[in-house]
């Protein structure tokens, strides 16, 4: 028996099952690669579900780890905390926000982000201003609130009922999204990019409606940017390429480049509606998640990580859309930086089983959207090696089709 399926015998045993595994018992990792514990390689685009911007052990992320481990590891946040007040102002300071919440998670900053909205809105317009639209097809977290604000049946199935509040419309269709609004809306909240949902692309100058729907019905704007910030798309932010800015924001997988931290950014007058008491986090923002998160930032703002994300993601991109006219099975190319996906009109689940087995790690989201999110510090050797091992699959499956 392989040290692999030893662990997995294990897993099986104790661990809950609300993941569909595959058989690989991840040991360690270095940038785009990630070895299981047989020492078998894989070159790395799903880069923790978009969590490992840095790839795997940046040697900054690392570092900044084992020093703060070596000082404080955890106090209250009853008490103030160097590294998280620095982390704060950095991310106001390249961002729209003046304040900072810092929680654990996407989903935990997403309920975070729905509270801070209702609360405003009943202290500053009535108690019954309530109701938050999102988008179909959108994914807010695993929470009870996360999953009814989730534009998608299938993760609420068997967690009924949902919590009341919450209104879906089509992504994209700002005709739809003026009739939701009603005299109960008290924000609208979207990703800039829907990553679950099949890394689907807002058309153009529709956020920029939004804001000013928002502006003109005095709603807040929520941009939930947990997958898609902190330069997945080649900007810190996705919303700063959209030419509009979001009263609140809600980040967490890569922000630290591999540990557990989330943040709610908001501006200073909706911010004082969450006042002491009202909500709070034992472990947000504690010394060693805030340091390892203050060295990620400062490697995307200093080491030309957006620059390669760009340039990377083109040639990537390029790629990946000369293949929509050899294989007749690709519907869409679409993304922006790196976060790609491909649609094909097959279900895509297949195909990351062969990836796995050949040492390529992707996935596939929506049924039939392969999603590419590997680290921002990817090269384009790396990328080649993808594209060559991606593309013996797919010719192998095609040829098979035509037989």
């Amino acid at each position: 028996m392989s040290k692999s399926q030893a662990w997995i015998d294990r897993g099986i045993s104790h661990v809950a099952k609300t993941y569909g595994r595959y058989p690989l018992v991840a040991d360690c990792g270095k940038g785009s690669w990630l070895l299981d514990i047989d020492g078998k390689q894989y070159l790395d685009f799903l880069a923790g579900v978009a969590v490992n911007n840095l790839g795997h052990c940046h040697p900054k992320v690392v570092r900044a780890i084992q020093e703060q481990a070596g000082k404080l590891l955890h106090c209250s946040n009853f008490y103030h905390i160097p590294q998280q007040i620095e982390l704060a102002e950095l991310l106001c300071e390249h961002s729209f926000g003046d304040r900072v919440f810092f929680c654990n998670s996407g989903a935990e900053a997403n309920e975070a982000a729905i509270k801070l909205a209702r609360k405003y809105s009943a202290e500053n317009h009535n108690p019954e201003r309530n109701e938050v639209i999102t988008a179909k097809a959108s994914f807010h977290g695993r929470t009870l609130a996360g999953i009814s604000a989730t534009g998608q049946d299938k993760v609420k199935e068997g967690f009924a009922p949902m919590l009341p509040g919450f209104t879906h419309v089509p992504f994209g269709d700002i005709e739809e999204l003026r009739a939701a609004v009603g005299p109960n809306t008290c924000a609208i909240m979207l990703e800039p990019v829907q990553g679950e949902g099949g890394v689907n692309l807002p058309p153009a100058g529709y956020l920029q409606e939004v804001r000013e729907l928002c502006d003109l019905n005095q709603l807040l704007l929520i941009f939930d940017e947990v997958q898609v910030g902190c330069g997945r798309t080649g900007s810190l932010f996705a919303y700063q390429q959209e030419g509009v800015e979001p009263d609140i924001m809600t980040l967490a997988k890569a922000l630290a480049g591999g540990p557990p931290i989330g943040a709610m950014i908001s501006r200073e007058q909706h911010a004082v509606a969450l006042g002491p008491g009202t909500h709070g986090s034992t472990f947000g923002g504690n010394p060693l998640m805030a340091a390892a998160a203050l060295a990620t930032m400062k490697v995307y703002l200093e080491d030309g990580v957006l620059e390669n994300c760009i340039a990377m993601g083109n040639y990537l991109y390029g790629k990946l859309k000369e293949w929509q006219e050899k294989y007749d099975f690709i519907v869409d190319v679409r993304g922006r930086g790196l976060m790609l996906g491909m649609e094909l009109n097959i279900e895509g689940g297949g195909f990351v089983i062969t990836a796995l087995e050949r040492g390529l790690l992707i996935n596939c989201t929506a049924g039939k959207v392969l999603r590419f999110v590997p680290p921002l510090t990817v090269n384009q050797e790396e990328i080649d090696q993808m594209l060559e091992i991606l593309g013996g699959i797919f010719t192998d499956y095609q040829e098979k089709q035509n037989d």
